[in-house]
Order: structure tokens, then sequence, then C-alpha cells
């Protein structure tokens, strides 16, 4: 048929008169096609939460701080339990008589970036590794908690009825249950078990640091799994899980591969909002004299420590609170960045 040949309408016809339009050009064509690239959800979080200033800049910020804990250490010319009785309670940048005779002879001597405490051991050293410590915490505490809080949770939820209102009710328990007092009493009992043992991780970590383990693991998984519990809830009413279901996959088939990839922002906000949680609890603990054993320096017993010579010497405990404090924030402001990316109701 020949497209240039003229159509006329039938006047007694309500069609529209074919001659009021034109074919559109190839420019027009171009305008209405989809200009944005198909990408997943987790890639378009990552571009969300890339242009997000304050959460990269915290991220950034934590990843200098824990680039610090690890390399520092194996080049500073200190150790955190090297002793100068000569040399107590200096000032940042301060050298002792002993150093400025050795400089006065022309040698090299590093500074004390943060000043001595009352032993005369380098500061620095005792903050960068107090860091190290309160990072493994929170980052231990936080895969304990992912493994646990995840399997509890995607259990509870996807088999529901019975199962679901028992394995709640433990859930509600463990809530009540004082966490302090759970680490006095593990404390106590860790300590008879460490004394006979010959395990050499076992003797260096000590009965604070195995204790707030095993608490992390017996209490603070009850919010990831409550979290987690919640999505499987709505997940187990998807048509692609009624598909599975109807193709004969076992439950644990259908959790692992269909469930629980689905519940990976849920996971990951809450992982992250948790590490602050286990850094503040750690240093809280060892604050009080119930954290790592000595000579392990942490930040909550280096600010501890502090406390008798406040007046004197506040850098003490200045370096070790701020510390704490940019982490913990840190971590809180990098955890709203999180929620916010991977948050659907706030995309654009």
């Amino acid at each position: 048929m020949d497209n240039n040949k003229e159509i006329k309408k039938n006047p007694l016809s309500f069609q529209i008169d074919p001659g009021l339009f034109e074919a559109a050009s190839e420019d027009e064509k171009a305008q209405v096609v989809t200009q944005r690239e198909s990408v997943s959800f987790m890639k378009d979080a990552m571009k969300r939460l890339v242009r997000n200033k304050m959460a990269m800049t915290c991220l950034v910020i934590l990843v200098v701080i824990t680039l610090i804990a690890i390399f520092v250490p194996m080049v500073y010319p200190y150790t955190y339990t090297q002793q100068d009785v000569t040399a107590k309670y200096l000032s940042p940048f301060e050298y002792s008589r002993k150093e400025q005779a050795k400089i006065a002879r022309g040698e090299d001597v590093f500074p004390h970036i943060m000043g001595t405490d009352n032993l005369g051991r380098d500061y620095a050293i005792r903050v960068i590794y107090g860091t190290r410590i309160s990072l493994m915490v929170g980052f231990v505490s936080a895969l304990i908690v992912v493994i646990i809080g995840i399997l509890y949770g995607s259990i509870s939820g996807y088999f529901g009825g019975k199962v679901d209102i028992i394995m709640m009710r433990i859930v509600d328990i463990i809530y009540s249950l004082p966490d302090v007092l759970i680490v006095i009493l593990l404390s106590v009992a860790i300590k008879d078990i460490i004394s006979t043992s010959k395990n050499e991780l076992i003797i260096k970590l000590g009965a604070g640091m195995i204790s707030i383990f095993i608490v992390f693991g017996l209490l603070y998984w009850v919010g990831m799994a409550r979290q987690v519990r919640g999505q499987i809830l709505s997940i187990k009413e998807q048509e692609y899980v009624l598909a599975a279901r109807a193709m004969g996959a076992s439950p644990m088939h259908i959790i692992m591969k269909h469930m629980i990839p689905n519940c990976v922002s849920v996971i990951i906000i809450t992982a992250a909002m948790q590490i602050p949680s286990a850094i503040f609890t750690e240093s809280f603990l060892s604050f009080v004299g119930m954290g790592v054993s000595m000579p392990m320096p942490s930040l909550g017993s280096l600010a501890s420590d502090a406390r008798s010579g406040l007046v004197s010497y506040p850098y003490m405990l200045v370096f070790p609170a701020a510390t704490i404090f940019l982490i913990v924030l840190s971590f809180n402001l990098l955890g709203n960045g999180l929620r916010d990316a991977f948050d659907p109701k706030l995309r654009s």
C-alpha cells in the first residue's frame, strides 16, 4: 500500500481523521526511550550511599582509623608494655631528661605523640591498641549477632504458628536479662577455665574479652532476629516462594536461596548499627573493670585509669574518650546513611 496516498475520512464515521497525524521522527522517538540503565537493587543503593557525603566521610574516617589500628603498631618504635620510669606523665611531644640527653648526643628519639602514662608507657600506642581491641570487639560481636539473628529470625518467621510463638517468647525472656550481671557471672566462671587452659589465644584474650563475646552471642542477637523475622513474614507470601514450595524445595533451601538474600538490606543496616553498640558496651565494661585483662589496653580501661589524674593530666582522658566518640559517631552516621540508601520509600 502506498504510504503517500492520501487517506480520506468517511464523513459519517466517528473515527479520528488520520490526516491530522504525522509519523514521529527518529529524534522524537529517542526522547520517549527510558534513558536510565537497568541496575540491581544493591547497585542502586550503593549509588545512593555514595551521594551521601556525610556517610562517605564517616566511612573514610573509619577506614583510616582501622588502618592505623592494624598497621601502625608494626612500625611504631614503642610497645604498649614498654616502661620508662624516668618518663612518667610526659605531656604530648615532651621528652624526659634521659631522652633529652640522647638527643644532645645526636641520637634519634621518637617523640611521645600523646605523652606517657603513670608508668612511663607511650600513650599513643596504648590508645592505638585500645582502638584495635574496640574495633575487634565491634566486628566480632556484629558477626555473632548476624549469624545467630539470621538463623533464628528466619526459622521463626518461615514456619510461623506455634514455632513462631515459642521462639518469640524466648526472645522476650532474653530481652529481660541484665547483660551487666551476666558479664560479671561469666567473668567469674571463665577465670577458672582460663587458669586451667593451655590455649594461648584464650589466655591472651582473658576472661573479660571472652565473656563479652559470649554475652553478645547470648543476648544481643534478639534485635537482629526480630528484624529478620519481620522481613521473612512479608516475603514468604510472595509468589516466587509459593512456586519454590510447589516445585518441592526444602524449607532450608527456600530460606537460604530466596528469603535471606531479600533481607540483605535489613541485615546490613542492623549490623552497622550493632557495631557501635558493641564498642560502647565493651568500653563501658572496661571502664568499670570487667573488660579486657591487663596489661592489654582498652579505650574504656584507659579512660578509667585517667580519672585519677584528671585535673593534672586531662589529656589522658581526652584521647581515649575522643577516639570512642569519633568511632561511635561515625558508625551511627554511616548506619543512618545505609538506612537511607536501602529504604525503597526514599528512592526518587
